[in-house]
């Protein structure tokens, strides 16, 4: 894996080197992190187990809540551990792991929020089309579709991670290993390779962000035609979205579309949409969605049922 390097592991920073605020890391970071794994690991077995969330909306929730517990995961752990531990060291070849991880499952739930408006779009705007267009069999073939352009951006992101040279020093300003913070420590021209990274992870933030906007714009149109029951209920679930959407690529243009800098608050920027939306995202389309917390207590009364019978 390593080319053209002298560096076989890097040292990183964190989020402070003060002790106190260590272990506030520490706990704060726990919570978040066992916080998302439940939230999501729950709505997974929800819509699994249930059969009143058969629907293709559900289907995709499905995969936005895996792909926010692994999201969650290729960074989370690694900072809560490193917070109690003296010597916070990552070789280069987990380094590069970490990369192709963070963006494949990052991409994943790019893709599946795209997905998500498609489907809103086409039940709103094309009623009577809707068990056509999106029946399993499509919605199917888009997930899948989804995990290939996922796996082909990390591909892409990786071979730029690993086109960089690294000669000293190892001390990365971060809490987890990314383009934007290894390019700092590259010992080589990054205009370069930082055009790329703006023309590839950039570009589909952007483009993903732009078209989401519209797609919703579109739908919100749409609904003046509706009536008031059904604008109630597809404007709750639009709500829910657009702050998803809002939440996640807000942050992310913001990394991923700007010259080779980094700023004071870029860590903190990161922790949003690594780890916060991956955790605010159950919450959102739990609170929000009477179906989805209707299965939840049918499921948690069977369990309970099943339990007391023994």
């Amino acid at each position: 894996m390593q080319q053209n390097n002298s560096i076989t592991e890097f040292i990183l920073l964190g989020l402070t080197q003060d002790p106190r605020k260590k272990k506030m890391v520490f706990v704060i970071f726990l919570i978040f992190y066992v916080g998302t794994m439940i939230g999501n690991l729950l709505i997974i077995v929800t819509i699994k187990s249930s059969r009143t969330l058969g629907s293709p909306m559900y289907y995709f929730l499905f995969y936005l809540s895996l792909a926010d517990s692994c999201f969650s995961t290729t960074t989370a752990p690694r900072l809560i551990v490193d917070s109690l531990s003296a010597k916070r060291t990552i070789s280069y070849n987990e380094c590069m792991t970490q990369v192709f991880a963070l963006h494949l499952f990052g991409c994943m739930e790019i893709f599946v929020l795209i997905l998500m408006a498609i489907d809103r779009y086409v039940a709103i705007c094309k009623p009577l089309h809707y068990p056509t267009i999106m029946r399993r069999q499509v919605c199917t073939i888009l997930i899948i579709l989804a995990w290939i352009g996922s796996f082909i951006h990390s591909i892409a992101q990786i071979i730029l991670a690993l086109r960089m040279p690294f000669c000293g020093p190892n001390l990365i300003d971060h809490y987890c290993c990314d383009l934007q913070p290894l390019l700092e420590l590259a010992c080589m021209d990054k205009y370069v390779i930082n055009l790329l990274m703006v023309s590839n992870s950039g570009a589909i933030c952007s483009t993903s962000f732009v078209i989401l906007m519209i797609s919703y714009i579109v739908i919100l149109h749409s609904l003046r035609n509706h009536s008031a029951e059904g604008r109630k209920k597809a404007l709750s679930t639009c709500t829910s979205h657009i702050t998803v959407v809002i939440l996640f690529f807000g942050p992310c243009i913001f990394i991923y579309t700007r010259p080779p800098t980094t700023f004071p608050m870029d860590k903190m920027v990161t922790i949003f949409y690594t780890i916060g939306t991956p955790f605010l995202n159950p919450l959102i389309y739990t609170l929000r969605n009477a179906e989805v917390k209707n299965a939840m207590r049918k499921l948690w009364r069977i369990k309970i049922t099943s339990e007391s019978k023994r």
